[in-house]
């Protein structure tokens, strides 16, 4: 077993090109002979196994704090200002979907495969190395691997102790072959442990073969897991600090998940040639959705929406103690990659202009296309004839949630005690030729993004002050996006707005609509019920505003073939002129010539529906072979 473990270090470290940490492999293999740990011992009771299972949870990126300046919004949703073209975000509006890699973009390369792993490992960032999806999936799906093999180890534990080691092991196996195939189409299901001294040659199975495998071990952890571990005896010294620990919701939800990508068009494109909905997934995920909502709209679960007028916590949180965001509406998120510091000088300063931060950070702004999904509070898109949306008033009668994430022209910058330091600049000036507009350090599109960072985040309020623990976090799922993929998934299994499963009481367009409720906004409109493309317009839309710059579009518009398609290759910018002065509510203050611009034009093809596979590993045998069109 000693020779296995060393191995396996020397591999971790090899495999992964951590140029950088083989001097710390070597201190590792010149460790004394008594500080070496026997399988044995590291897999004989509850607590020595969920200190091997605990590494798992770091091997989840912090997709916003990947270093000092970040991008994981890669559909029609943000630009990013001029004189960037390292970040993948620009890479992606170029077609260049090499940029993932490492080798090709350095650090840019977003949470995929960053290269921060050679700037970043220091004694006290020591598990940064792992913190990028792609190797740090391979090395999770590993130690699940390792972990499961050794199961009967276990013998000091409780059965509950027991299951919640095995669940948690199938359910990180699962996550990481889920978060890979979405990106790069059917992989290698590693579902045993590799020895290393054989020949590596696992093929690539299509996107539904990986998918149902993944099922099964998303079912297995849905099977052994808890819904709320401090309800449990498995961990009484963790009791109350169990919050990001894989739990029955979690695995449902990603079981859910799983199936509903498997039954999109892209994936059932790329295993049966049929460019639509697969009935048979969709159904299934719609039953993983309704067993989780039900346990939830019952009152079994620790999870609820959380009410609008706290909607802010989802995001961020601001003089609380560096508290996690989240609330009782995050299912899954991760540790924090560098501290919650990093939101005060990585996120914030990329949503600020030149004037209101202490330098010139690059500079993300929301595109006008995007800003346009926002609809109207009585639940109508802008583009409906009944709308009432008016181009002389465009940001009146809007959707609550475009107020809370979109600073448009008038929005205030600081708070109200820092009016009179600020002055002119109080009021954001997002008119054309407006001093928040700016191509390289303000606004390159009329709008600015508020929702990630409290008001406070300007260099007159100091919002980057140590005291105020300022702390940002993206969650991968939360309580909303399942209300809204059930709405997908049910939908298109039975063909309607109505459908709903059988072990649910809400159909389709009721979760929809318990969405908008919590936003104060009208239900889906009766015209638009009546046809599945247009209720699944309603539901794209409502996926746009709803999950807006949490990194979910990117993968949206190419499991719905979108991502080629017009208009969603078009980024714009709005130009319009202020009409008089700000009105006392600058939601109603008049403006004119409003108009929209385009900036970015991305020529997409087929071959981009998948990103390209590295060189180095689509060379290793002849079953692993490169995507389409690379």
């Amino acid at each position: 077993m000693k020779k296995y473990i060393i191995r396996y270090a020397v591999m971790a470290c090899l495999s992964l090109g951590l140029v950088g940490m083989i001097t710390s492999c070597t201190d590792y293999l010149d460790k004394a002979p008594e500080s070496d740990v026997s399988a044995e011992g590291a897999f004989k009771d509850f607590h020595n196994f969920q200190g091997f299972v605990e590494e798992l949870y770091a091997c989840i990126p912090d997709m916003a704090k990947q270093y000092w300046t970040n991008s994981w919004n890669w559909g029609e949703d943000e630009v990013i200002g001029t004189d960037i073209n390292y970040h993948m975000g620009y890479k992606v509006d170029q077609g260049d979907f090499w940029g993932w890699q490492a080798q090709h973009d350095g650090w840019g390369a977003g949470f995929l495969d960053s290269n921060s792993l050679y700037l970043n490992h220091t004694a006290g960032d020591n598990f940064r190395w792992n913190r990028d999806l792609w190797p740090a999936s391979w090395y999770g799906i590993r130690k699940c691997n390792m972990g499961l093999a050794n199961l009967e180890l276990l013998t000091d534990a409780t059965q509950e102790q027991k299951d919640a080691i095995a669940g948690q092991l199938y359910f990180f196996r699962g996550w990481f072959h889920f978060m890979l195939i979405q990106y790069f189409g059917g992989l290698p299901y590693i579902d045993k442990v590799l020895p290393p001294n054989e020949t590596f040659a696992e093929p690539r199975l299509s996107y539904h073969e990986c998918a149902d495998k993944a099922a099964e071990d998303f079912r297995q952890a849905v099977r052994l897991l808890p819904i709320d571990w401090d309800v449990t005896s498995i961990s009484p010294s963790t009791k109350g600090n169990n919050q990001l620990r894989i739990n029955k919701i979690m695995a449902l939800g990603y079981l859910g998940k799983n199936l509903l990508w498997a039954g999109s068009p892209l994936m059932n494109k790329e295993s049966t040639g049929n460019a639509s909905y697969n009935q048979d997934y969709c159904r299934q995920a719609a039953e993983a959705f309704g067993e989780l909502l039900t346990l939830v709209e019952s009152g079994q679960t620790q999870y609820s929406l959380v009410d609008f007028a706290h909607y802010s916590d989802l995001f961020y949180t601001f003089g609380r103690n560096a508290l996690m965001p989240g609330s009782t509406e995050a299912l899954f998120r991760g540790v924090v990659a560098s501290g919650w510091q990093n939101t005060r000088y990585g996120v914030s300063l990329q949503f600020v202009p030149a004037d209101y931060k202490p330098e010139n950070n690059p500079q993300l702004s929301p595109t006008a296309n995007y800003v346009h999904y926002y609809g109207m509070a009585n639940g109508l898109p802008l583009d409906d004839s009944e709308s009432g949306w008016d181009m002389t008033h465009p940001w009146e009668g809007r959707d609550p949630r475009f107020y809370h994430d979109i600073r448009f022209d008038g929005s205030p910058m600081t708070s109200e005690s820092k009016k009179g330091d600020a002055g002119e600049l109080y009021n954001a000036a997002l008119y054309t030729g407006g001093k928040a507009r700016d191509d390289q350090y303000g606004s390159r599109t009329g709008f600015l993004l508020g929702k990630f960072i409290p008001l406070e985040a300007n260099k007159f309020d100091d919002g980057w002050g140590w005291s105020p623990q300022m702390h940002m976090y993206c969650s991968y799922m939360r309580l909303a996006d399942i209300y809204l993929m059930y709405a997908e998934a049910a939908a298109n299994a039975n063909g309607a707005a109505t459908g709903k499963s059988a072990n649910c009481s809400l159909t389709a367009v009721d979760a929809v609509n318990r969405i908008r409720e919590r936003a104060g906004v009208n239900g889906v409109n009766a015209k638009y019920i009546g046809s599945m493309e247009a209720f699944n317009g309603e539901i794209r839309r409502e996926r746009a505003v709803e999950l807006a710059y949490e990194s979910h579009r990117f993968n949206d518009l190419r499991r719905w073939l979108l991502l080629d398609k017009a208009p969603y290759t078009t980024k714009t910018a709005v130009e319009f002129d202020r009409v008089g002065d700000l009105a006392e509510n600058v939601q109603e203050t008049a403006v004119s010539n409003y108009r929209y611009r385009t900036i970015v034009t991305r020529n997409f093809t087929e071959k981009h529906y998948w990103l390209p596979l590295k060189l180095s590993d689509v060379t290793l045998y002849p079953e692993f072979y490169q995507n389409p069109g690379w």
